[in-house]
């Protein structure tokens, strides 16, 4: 078996899954959807097409950092409404939060491996600008970790750790979000189904946190993560 790795670190990022006109969430770490929209800007792939190929994969989140939960009290004048014939409302009021030196690698497993490597052919070279979240919240790091063999738990838990002068969790455990059965995980409705403006649908997922001891050795920030085989 394959995982594609993404290291999805950046001084802002947003990941909501409810957000509605005036108040746009986040969630503690990356959602299915904002991964899958950013994986679309790589390939360059409009949002009228469709998503098949990306629902057979597998996503676990390990948290390499928690970050810090900001809110930002955003006013923006004469927008635009969605019917052209109104006049353009005047001020717009919104709180919008994000994640503050956040730092997640991701998992992708399943489907069909040369789709994988497709992924990161694009995510080397991407067509279309990639954001944590949102446009404005650029990577800090290069996103593609590439591709590792083994199963998508056992990576996980063993891929190195860049170790941080100053690690949020002192002991050393880490969070793990790992999709599952309804069985044994909470739902999650962030499985895009479309991406169209005017018809974006999303399925539910479900996912289940555990805690895992950092794997070893801790890597210091100056050190360089082996390559993916």
């Amino acid at each position: 078996m394959s995982v594609l790795l993404l290291r999805l670190a950046g001084p802002m990022q947003s990941w909501g899954t409810r957000s509605r006109f005036s108040n746009r969430d986040t969630g503690p770490e990356p959602s299915r959807s904002g991964v899958v929209g950013l994986l679309c800007a790589a390939l360059g792939r409009p949002r009228e097409k469709p998503l098949d190929d990306f629902r057979p994969l597998r996503m676990a989140v390990r948290v390499d950092r928690e970050g810090r939960l900001m809110r930002d009290y955003h006013t923006a004048q004469q927008v635009r409404r969605a019917d052209t014939a109104k006049t353009p409302q005047e001020t717009v009021l919104s709180d919008r939060f994000y994640l503050a030196d956040a730092d997640f690698l991701v998992g992708l497993q399943g489907g069909d491996t040369a789709f994988l490597a497709e992924l990161v052919t694009a995510l080397h070279a991407p067509e279309w600008q990639l954001c944590l979240g949102r446009k404005a919240f650029v990577p800090s790091l290069p996103v593609c970790e590439g591709i590792a063999g083994g199963e998508l738990d056992a990576v996980m838990t063993t891929y190195p750790w860049r170790k941080r002068s100053s690690p949020d969790k002192p002991d050393g455990r880490l969070r793990f979000v790992v999709e599952g059965t309804p069985e044994t995980g909470e739902p999650r409705p962030d499985v895009p189904l479309s991406f169209v403006s005017r018809d974006r649908r999303f399925a539910v997922r479900y996912v289940s946190t555990a805690f895992h001891d950092a794997p070893l050795p801790l890597l210091e920030p100056d050190q360089e993560t082996p390559p993916c085989s």
